[in-house]
């Protein structure tokens, strides 16, 4: 596999990977709202967006490759 074929199965890899953490993020974000703990529910939902944005910055990659 040359190296452009390997890095898109890199990147698409790293974006699946984020897509399944930002699941698990959201998911203790409604607990942590549950609990009353509003910062850290604000904290992770802040990191899903990083996570988001993230992955958007892949996908643009994706497409110059």
């Amino acid at each position: 596999m040359d190296d452009k074929k390997k890095l898109s199965v890199v990147i698409d890899h790293w974006i699946e990977h984020n897509e399944s953490h930002m699941l698990e993020y959201l998911k203790w974000a409604q607990k942590s709202g549950e609990l009353g703990l509003d910062q850290v529910k604000s904290e992770i939902e802040n990191a899903v967006e990083m996570l988001r944005r993230c992955n958007q910055s892949l996908q643009k990659a994706m497409k110059h490759i």
